[in-house]
C-alpha cells in the first residue's frame, strides 16, 4: 500500500508543476490594445448668412443752414419762429438801421464834396493846358494842376466805394432767407444785441431728407463692407409708412460722449408723413464674414476656452483645438475662427475622448 501511494505522488508531481506554472503565468497579462471610440462627426463647411441690423433715429433735412447778420447790431424784429415756413428772399429779421443810415448819409456827403473838388480841379487843369498851348504858363504850373486833378479823381473813387459799402451795410440790417424751408431753431430775441455771424435762425431747406442714426462701431464696419447697401426706413408710429435709402455719410470719428458714429441715410421719395423730426427705424441686411455652424453638442472646454475635437482622417485620431465662437444659437454654435474647410469635427461622444485617441466614425461626415 505504501508503495502504491508513493508511485501516485510521483505521477502527480509533473501535473502539479505544470498547473503551478500556468497559475504563476496568469499574473503577467499582455498590454491591452487601444480602445477605439465610436463617435459621430460632421465635416466643416464655411458659409455666410445675412444679418438683420436695426437702429432707431429721426428724419432730418439734408441741408440745414444758420441765418445770421453780417454786422453787429440790435435786433429790432424777428417775424418768424420755430416751425414757420419761409420762402426764398423773405425778410425774417431786422436790425436797428439808424447807425448804418447815418454812416450812409456821411458817405454820400463825402462823395458830394469830393465831386465838387474834382469839378474844380478839372476846370483848372483844362485852363492850364490851354495856356500851356499858347506858351503863357510854365510846364511846372500845368503839372501841378494835372496832379491835383488826378488826386481829386481818386478821392471821388474812394468816396463812391464808401457809399457802396454804406449801402450794403444798410441792406445787411435785413436778414433774408436764401431758400425755402422750415425754421428749426431760433438764436436771438428782439431787443438783444447780436454779433456778426451769430445764429439768429436755423432753416431746414426744402427738398431732400435724411434719416439720422447713431451707430456703434460694429455696425459701421459692416456698412463699410457691404458696398452701398439699401436701408429700409419705416415710421416708428406706423410701420406701414416706409421708404428706402442709401448711406450718404458716415462720421469719420465717434461722438465723444456716446462713442457712436453719426450716420446719414439719404431717403428716396420719402412720404409726407415722414416729417422733419419724425422717429424712424432703419433696418439693413448685411452678409456676415465666413463662419462655420456646428451642433452645440460638439463644443467642449479647454482651459476655460471653447474647443472642439478634430479628427485626423489619415490616423483616425482626435486632437483638441480651441475655437472662437461668434454666436450661440438654440441648437447650434457659429464658429468664427479656428476651423478650416473640410476638417472633421466630432459631434457626439466628446466627453469621453482624450488627445490622440483613435475613433471610429459611426456615419460618414456630412
Amino acid at each position: 500500500m505504501r508503495v502504491m501511494l508513493r508511485n501516485r505522488r510521483r505521477a502527480c508531481s509533473p501535473a502539479i508543476a505544470c498547473l503551478l506554472l500556468l497559475v504563476s503565468g496568469c499574473g503577467e497579462q499582455a498590454p491591452p490594445s487601444p480602445q477605439v471610440r465610436p463617435v459621430k462627426s460632421v465635416t466643416v463647411q464655411h458659409r455666410t448668412f445675412s444679418q438683420r441690423l436695426s437702429l432707431t433715429g429721426h428724419v432730418r433735412a439734408q441741408e440745414e443752414i444758420n441765418l445770421a447778420f453780417r454786422i453787429d447790431g440790435k435786433l429790432m424784429t424777428r417775424v418768424v419762429s420755430v416751425g414757420d415756413h419761409v420762402v426764398s428772399g423773405q425778410v425774417v429779421a431786422q436790425l436797428d438801421p439808424q447807425i448804418e443810415q447815418n454812416a450812409l448819409r456821411a458817405a454820400q456827403a463825402d462823395l458830394v464834396a469830393a465831386q465838387a473838388v474834382l469839378d474844380q480841379t478839372q476846370r483848372l487843369e483844362t485852363r492850364q493846358r490851354d495856356l500851356l498851348g499858347r506858351g503863357t504858363t510854365p510846364q511846372a504850373q500845368y503839372d501841378v494842376s494835372q496832379q491835383q486833378f488826378k488826386t481829386a479823381e481818386a478821392q471821388v473813387d474812394s468816396a463812391q466805394a464808401r457809399v457802396r459799402t454804406a449801402l450794403q451795410r444798410v441792406d445787411y440790417c435785413e436778414l433774408r432767407a436764401d431758400s425755402a424751408g422750415v425754421v428749426l431753431a431760433k438764436g436771438a430775441e428782439p431787443g438783444e444785441v447780436v454779433r456778426a455771424g451769430q445764429m439768429v435762425l436755423r432753416i431746414a431747406r426744402e427738398g431732400l431728407k435724411d434719416a439720422a442714426f447713431d451707430a456703434p462701431a460694429q455696425i459701421v464696419s459692416l456698412l463699410d463692407a457691404s458696398h452701398d447697401p439699401i436701408v429700409q426706413i419705416a415710421l416708428a408710429d406706423d410701420p406701414n409708412v416706409k421708404t428706402e435709402g442709401r448711406v450718404r455719410e458716415v462720421a469719420p470719428q465717434p461722438d465723444s460722449a456716446t462713442r457712436t458714429f453719426p450716420v446719414r441715410i439719404a431717403l428716396t421719395d420719402p412720404p409726407d408723413a415722414m416729417r422733419l423730426g419724425a422717429i424712424v427705424t432703419g433696418s439693413i441686411s448685411v452678409p456676415s464674414r465666413p463662419v462655420t455652424e456646428i451642433p452645440s453638442a460638439a463644443l467642449t472646454d479647454s482651459k476655460g476656452n471653447p474647443a472642439v475635437w478634430v479628427v485626423d482622417p489619415s490616423t483616425r485620431t482626435v486632437t483638441l483645438r480651441q475655437v472662437d465662437v461668434l454666436r450661440y444659437e438654440s441648437d447650434a454654435v457659429l464658429i468664427a475662427k479656428g476651423l478650416d474647410e473640410g476638417e472633421i469635427v466630432v459631434t457626439a461622444g466628446v466627453q469621453v475622448l482624450r488627445p490622440g485617441q483613435k475613433v471610429r466614425l459611426l456615419d460618414p461626415p456630412s
